[in-house]
């Protein structure tokens, strides 16, 4: 069996999880509620505190499946009941992060500021300390949404490998690369 797939879901307290016949899982808690289709191969029960995931039969197809719901199914969990945060910096000679309300302000050395209109369910904070790189934090209760969000602001300038310049997450390692050296004459 999938390792990951035969452990148990814990739940938290003020966490429930409600199986619907056609395969829809809902997870509520206190932060909010998501939902997730399941293939209707795959079975999901709750039993007692736990939610098991079982798969019929050991086709490499069903195996994979049975890891991969029981993951979603304990992001889902976890981002009800704790949630989930990125910070994302902005290193560089005069980048720039602000936001009015939903909408990120980026300023990344184009020729012009970049505008990006986040979802409602991701809650935006942008700060700038003084002498250090403008932090972006994203926060919210879908893993996957965030992920998203986070890789889309990287994408608008990625690391380059020369001076380390572009959007990082906090604590992230960039891979540097020697720049040219004089030739001997």
């Amino acid at each position: 069996m999938s390792r990951i797939g035969k452990k148990p879901i814990n739940l938290p307290s003020g966490v429930t999880v409600d199986v619907s016949a056609h395969g829809t899982v809902t997870v509520k808690g206190p932060k909010g509620t998501l939902t997730q289709d399941v293939n209707p191969d795959i079975q999901v029960k709750v039993e007692g505190n736990a939610v098991v995931i079982s798969r019929p039969t050991d086709s490499k197809r069903h195996k994979s499946m049975h890891g991969l719901y029981r993951s979603l199914i304990n992001n889902m969990v976890i981002g009800v009941s704790a949630g989930y945060k990125k910070d994302l910096e902005l290193v560089g000679v005069g980048y720039k992060a602000s936001n009015q309300g939903q909408v990120l302000e980026l300023s990344l050395g184009y020729s012009h500021n970049i505008f990006m209109a986040l979802p409602q369910e991701i809650s935006l904070k942008t700060e700038t300390p003084k002498g250090k790189n403008p932090i972006i934090t994203l926060e919210g209760i879908d893993k996957e949404l965030i992920g998203q969000v986070a890789a889309k602001i990287k994408s608008l300038r990625k690391v380059e490998p020369y001076k380390g310049k572009g959007v990082r997450f906090v604590g992230e390692n960039v891979r540097r690369k020697a720049g040219k050296t004089a030739g001997k004459k």
